[in-house]
Order: C-alpha cells, then sequence, then structure tokens
C-alpha cells in the first residue's frame, strides 16, 4: 500500500456495538403494525438502505410511521444498550489527528440514526467529512469515492474499516484497501474471510497497532 493519508471508518459493529441497538429498534417500531415478530435474520436482510429503505421492506404500507417510531426507541436504547464506542476507538482517532491523517465516515445508516449516535459518543466533530446512507439503495461506493473527491486523493492513498460482506464488495468496487472488523458481538469472520479482505481484525488493539504501522 501506498503511504496512507486518510483512514475511513463504518459504523455500526465498526465504531460501536450498534447492531443490536439497530435491530432491537427496528423490531420495536415495525412489529406493532405486523401480524408476526420479526426475526433477527428478517431485519437484517432488510439492511442495505438507511432506515427509511429498510422499513419499505418490512412495513411497506407504514413505512414513513415506523422511520418516526424507529428513531424514538433508537434514541431511547441507545445509552442502555450502547452506551460507548468500543474500548481503544477514541484513542485511535486521536493518533491519527496527530498525525495529520484524514479521519471519515461512511456509513449506511441515515443521517438521522447518525446524528443520534454522534452525539451519544460525543463525536460531532471528529470527523473531516461524512456520508451517510441513501434510502433508495445501497451508496457506500459513492460515499467512498466522494471522500476521495474531497481531499484530492486516490483509492490506494486510504483504507476502510468496516464489519460486513458488503463493506469489502464496495471497497472492491472502487479499488480501495479494507480491513474488516471482526470484533463486535455480531462479527462474522468466517463469511469476511470468503471475500478476502486485505486484513481480518480481531480487536480494536490489533487494528491501532497496524494503522500505525503504515503511518
Amino acid at each position: 500500500m501506498r503511504p496512507l493519508k486518510c483512514v475511513i471508518f463504518d459504523m455500526d459493529g465498526t465504531i460501536a456495538d450498534t447492531l443490536p441497538l439497530c435491530i432491537e429498534s427496528f423490531r420495536r417500531a415495525a412489529e406493532p403494525f405486523l401480524k408476526h415478530p420479526l426475526t433477527d435474520a428478517e431485519i437484517l436482510a432488510a439492511f442495505g438502505p438507511s432506515e427509511e429503505g429498510t422499513m419499505k421492506t418490512l412495513v411497506p404500507d407504514h413505512a414513513e410511521e415506523c422511520v418516526k417510531r424507529f428513531l424514538e426507541q433508537y434514541r431511547l436504547l441507545h445509552r442502555s444498550l450502547c452506551p460507548q464506542p468500543f474500548d481503544g476507538i477514541r484513542e485511535i482517532f486521536d493518533e491519527l489527528k496527530i498525525r495529520k491523517i484524514y479521519l471519515a465516515l461512511v456509513t449506511g445508516k441515515g443521517w438521522k440514526s447518525l446524528q443520534i449516535t454522534l452525539e451519544m459518543f460525543g463525536l460531532e466533530h471528529v470527523f473531516d467529512a461524512v456520508e451517510a446512507g441513501s434510502p433508495y439503495r445501497p451508496n457506500k461506493p459513492e460515499g467512498l469515492c466522494n471522500i476521495l473527491e474531497k481531499f484530492h486523493l486516490q483509492p490506494q492513498d486510504a483504507v476502510y474499516i468496516g464489519d460486513a460482506l458488503s463493506d469489502i464488495h464496495a471497497t472492491r468496487s472502487v479499488s480501495m484497501p479494507i480491513f474488516s472488523a471482526a470484533w463486535a458481538s455480531t462479527a462474522e469472520p468466517e463469511k469476511l474471510q470468503t471475500a478476502k479482505p486485505d486484513k481480518i481484525l480481531f480487536s480494536v488493539m490489533e487494528l491501532r497497532h497496524c494503522l500505525l504501522e503504515m503511518l
């Protein structure tokens, strides 16, 4: 890899263990309009677009109201289900800032839920650039390209840190290196390995050491 100039993070399952929070918020928002309980697998299968798009899949006739309910539940449950980022993440952000490395966030979350999480963690002003999800389709490749364009970088100048198979596919489509995050409670390292990321990392400390070696 070329000298690292930008580190781009995913949010859910990478910066914090927020996926259980997301799933429970979707369940509480959508189930009152359905005739059956939602399994985790059903909810996760609708992921890709932002919450607005997910709700259109889960409860198409009540999507707008369910998004409002989702955001209410997401804010309500956040402090108990996910009060802090993963241990060591803040320190990585601080070290990257000290070394003048661009720090960016590209997530499939919608802007409203993302703002709740950033405010909860006190990270509103940490990132040099942020790209949120689209209600219409998965849009991480576009988000990654927007970050590169903003800072006048080539794909090999940056690395993406994400926890999902879709993150690997997104980075491959724009020729960007990816380090797969496998430290969340929802991580599936065996599935990640099948897509051959540049690295699979099993702890935030491992990520820190890896990034510092590249600076």
